[in-house]
């Protein structure tokens, strides 16, 4: 059995102000995302100002904390949130959801685009091949905080989570942080380095949805269902019936562009 680091959640404490590893991991994404993705534009030599990206990153940064806070208050505890309205609005308690904040991003992106008249695909894909950094510095977050953990487990790989009772669960976080982060994040850049995909708009877009929603889908077998939901349809968890729409959007459009002639 592995031993749980236990890090402090607050990772510079003010006194007064609190800097927690959460809110470095955001700001590590948008940072690390943003200059990533100029240096695309450079190495492609795409015809984008960087003012365009500017305001992406922003309007995006802004659909990822709406999104993912409606997100995670429609899926996930509706009715909590119904009874208590107010609590909507206090995100230091917790409660954000990859797939809301994934639709937030969507209409970010749409903005972006109209006020730019910058076409759609090359935001999303500009966005798409961005993104798997944020993941990999928010499950690092969540391990951290040692939420979002993993099912029970008699592996040796095991960790015994503060609140989570005492038997060894899965670090499902870390999974996340290597599969949806790292791996999906090395996927990309082969996929761009080696290929002409981005001349084909729309595609790398599409090869995100269908990779992500499918090593989500997997890694939900081994992470802990939401105490107050549990298991759905089929047995599968929230997480998992929200990735299914990915994972056929993302493979039916990789065929459909495929097929496109550039």
């Amino acid at each position: 059995m592995l031993e749980f680091p236990n890090i402090n959640p607050v990772a510079i404490d003010l006194g007064i102000i609190q800097i927690r590893w959460y809110a470095i991991s955001y700001i590590a994404g948008i940072l690390f995302s943003w200059g990533l993705i100029l240096n695309i534009i450079k190495f492609k030599n795409l015809k984008i100002d960087n003012k365009v990206i500017s305001e992406l990153i922003s309007n995006s940064m802004i659909g990822i904390i709406i999104g993912g806070r409606l997100g995670y208050v429609i899926f996930y505890n509706p009715d909590y949130y119904l009874n208590n309205l107010l609590e909507i609005f206090k995100l230091w308690n917790g409660g954000m959801s990859f797939h809301g904040g994934f639709i937030g991003v969507v209409f970010a992106v749409i903005y972006s685009s109209k006020i730019s008249k910058t076409a759609i695909l090359i935001l999303a894909d500009l966005i798409a091949i961005a993104a798997p950094i944020g993941i990999f510095f928010g499950r690092l977050a969540n391990f951290i905080n040692g939420e979002l953990y993993g099912r029970i487990t008699n592996h040796s790989f095991g960790m015994i989570f503060p609140n989570a009772g005492n038997s060894p669960r899965h670090p499902s976080q870390l999974y996340e942080a290597f599969f949806e982060g790292f791996l999906l994040f090395i996927i990309m850049l082969l996929f761009i380095k080696f290929t002409n995909i981005l001349n084909k708009k729309g595609l790398i877009t599409a090869l995100f949805l269908s990779c992500y929603g499918s090593f989500r889908f997997m890694i939900e077998f081994f992470r802990e269902p939401d105490a107050n939901i549990g298991l759905l349809y089929f047995n599968f968890s929230m997480g998992q019936l929200l990735s299914l729409p990915m994972i056929i959007i993302g493979l039916y459009f990789i065929i459909f562009i495929a097929r496109k002639k550039v």
